[in-house]
């Protein structure tokens, strides 16, 4: 499955809001600092900004009005970026602006980090089932640099990777069983050769000497990537916590979980959205990044309704099961693998009915082996609103599935496994053009969108924060950002 889904049995966390912005404390008990970098370039101006101990404004703000459900809150601080979403987008968006400016971050969750859709994918950062052609290649392929220069970071200072991100660099394996699924792996081969990855065509004997449990008949074969990686969202996430937290003591960092966004505050005299209001807060920032997964669309929606902003994000939640076994020790896996099926998401496609309504599903075959030498199989895919409830028959087409490339599978019911067995159940960010959206609001110049990543939300996410920090300070992006742009998609 991809790696973007919500995990059923999420991690359970208390508010972890870390410290009130402000770098002094003068005579008069204000904390004051400048910011100095030049935040749109040149569009706004570096201000002093005077905050309270305890990180309220000293002074009223200019007039404002207030797009929401509720008032503005007394209660106000002022930051350069407030993100919303504290998914993988939202966390390495706001350590890309602590590592790579001056600027101060808040980061706003309903709940908090890995409990929504970062949580509970296979974490692959894998290009072998990827397109040279398409308008994500570029954004991919940079995004996996980035984690590989990650990775060799934190070694160089002297920790194991794998115990910090969970990273092992344990090469995918697309794999067909017809021989039109080799002819279609070998154009595939040719196509990220040319595009300068490595990747070889293995045939059927090839395959299993590599792994050993898997079936894909004598006309079946696979495309090699050895160089692509894993990585374990969890252990992930809690590394970019810890890196986002070590700017608190600074005053530019701090986290506001279990606060649902209820508003935006617009001021009345340049137009922008200055502010985001919360259950308990109201955050100014100068920009305003929202990176709430297949929420977004909604959230915006919600947002914008009384202003005369005309939106539609188009991002929609789509429902996917992955299965994990503990401590299986029957079936052994060298690589990361998926089926070609997974590719066009057509294969292995049948109807169940729920609530009366006859949905059509996809499921395909993936499986990995995770840090914890847990087994994890996929993956579904399925349109049915935000339901996230686990359905037995989708689980158990999974396995049935896993089971037509692994024989071994086929002599274990899965009933066997019922104390081991998890199933995490959640809903991709999707957008039907199958990229996401990266870039500000039409018409709002400090409002930005980062979301609709579908299933690869870890393995484009260093990519997005790097294009979202450069767009929002006004630097030249890394790769064209125009394919991601929200003007002529979500307009």
């Amino acid at each position: 499955m991809a790696s973007t889904l919500i995990a059923v049995n999420s991690r359970s966390s208390s508010n972890l809001f870390t410290t009130d912005v402000g770098a002094s404390v003068n005579e008069n008990g204000l904390r004051s600092f400048t910011f100095q970098s030049g935040l749109f370039g040149s569009k706004i101006p570096t201000k002093k900004l005077s905050l309270s101990v305890n990180g309220t404004r000293s002074t009223r703000p200019e007039s404002v009005r207030f797009s929401g459900s509720e008032s503005v809150k007394a209660s106000s601080r002022s930051l350069d970026v407030v993100i919303v979403g504290a998914g993988i987008i939202g966390l390495t968006i706001a350590r890309q602006f602590l590592t790579k400016s001056d600027l101060s971050v808040a980061v706003v969750d309903k709940a908090v980090p890995c409990s929504g859709s970062t949580g509970a994918g296979q974490g692959y950062i894998w290009m072998a089932h990827k397109n040279p052609t398409s308008d994500t290649w570029e954004l991919t392929k940079r995004s996996h640099q980035l984690w590989k220069m990650l990775a060799e970071s934190i070694r160089d200072q002297g920790m194991d990777s794998l115990q910090v991100l969970g990273w092992k660099k344990t090469g995918s394996l697309l794999v067909g069983r017809t021989p039109e699924d080799s002819v279609m792996l070998r154009k595939k081969v040719s196509q990220l050769s040319e595009a300068g990855l490595r990747a070889e065509y293995l045939s059927s004997d090839e395959l299993h000497s590599k792994e050993p449990f898997i079936y894909v008949g004598a006309d079946g074969g696979a495309a090699f990537a050895p160089d692509d990686c894993q990585l374990d969202a969890h252990r992930a996430i809690s590394y970019i916590e810890k890196v986002n937290r070590s700017f608190a003591p600074k005053g530019r960092y701090a986290e506001f979980y279990h606060e649902p966004v209820t508003g935006l505050v617009r001021s009345t005299s340049i137009g922008e959205y200055e502010a985001v209001q919360t259950s308990n807060n109201t955050l100014y920032g100068k920009a305003i990044i929202v990176a709430a997964g297949c929420w977004s669309r909604s959230l915006m929606h919600d947002l914008l309704k009384d202003s005369n902003v005309k939106l539609d994000a188009l991002v929609m939640p789509r429902k996917g099961h992955l299965l994990v076994i503990e401590n299986f020790n029957p079936l052994q896996l060298n690589h990361g693998l998926m089926e070609v099926g997974y590719v066009d998401y057509q294969n292995a496609v049948f109807t169940s009915g729920q609530n009366n309504q006859s949905q059509t599903l996809s499921v395909s075959m993936t499986a990995t082996i995770d840090t914890m030498g847990n087994l994890v199989l996929g993956s579904s895919r399925q349109f049915s609103g935000f339901n996230t409830e686990v359905d037995d028959s989708i689980v158990h087409h999974i396995w049935k599935r896993a089971g037509e490339f692994f024989p071994k599978l086929k002599e274990l019911p899965l009933t066997d496994f019922i104390k081991n067995r998890k199933v995490r159940v959640g809903l991709r960010p999707y957008m039907p053009d199958g990229k996401p959206v990266i870039g500000p609001v039409p018409g709002l110049s400090n409002l930005f969108l980062a979301t609709g990543h579908e299933g690869g939300g870890l393995s484009m996410a260093l990519g997005t924060a790097e294009m979202v920090v450069d767009m929002v300070l006004g630097n030249p992006t890394y790769i064209d950002n125009s394919p991601f742009a929200a003007k002529g998609r979500c307009c």
